[in-house]
């Protein structure tokens, strides 16, 4: 099954968000590729305790789950459905493991 499927099977209204991944940082700041939107996605707003990656905890507001091939590395600028702009915290990639669920993509925002 893929992520498309089981979005439209589902959830009755997929979300859609924006995001600009994260490049690296240049001599004015971050660097962000282009912003692109990505659908469908699903939107938990939702507060969590994760580990960032450089090991400290951070409160994670929102965990947005998208389809497989979305790049959004830690860094990375989010715009939620609700207008809201975020950073990306963690970024994991979510396989099937031989289990009839769609491979996606957990982004964990600030």
């Amino acid at each position: 099954m893929t992520w498309e499927d089981f979005c439209t099977l589902n959830l009755p209204q997929p979300h859609t968000v924006t995001v600009a991944a994260y490049r690296g940082d240049g001599a004015y700041g971050p660097v962000y590729d282009p912003a692109r939107q990505v659908q469908p996605c699903f939107v938990d707003d939702a507060r969590r305790l994760v580990r960032a990656a450089d090991g400290s905890q951070v409160v994670s507001e929102a965990t947005v789950y998208a389809p497989a091939d979305t790049v959004a590395p830690a860094g990375s600028r989010l715009t939620l459905p609700t207008g809201r702009v975020t950073t990306v915290i963690t970024a994991k990639a979510l396989t099937a493991a031989g289990l009839l669920l769609p491979e996606h993509v957990e982004l964990m925002c600030e």
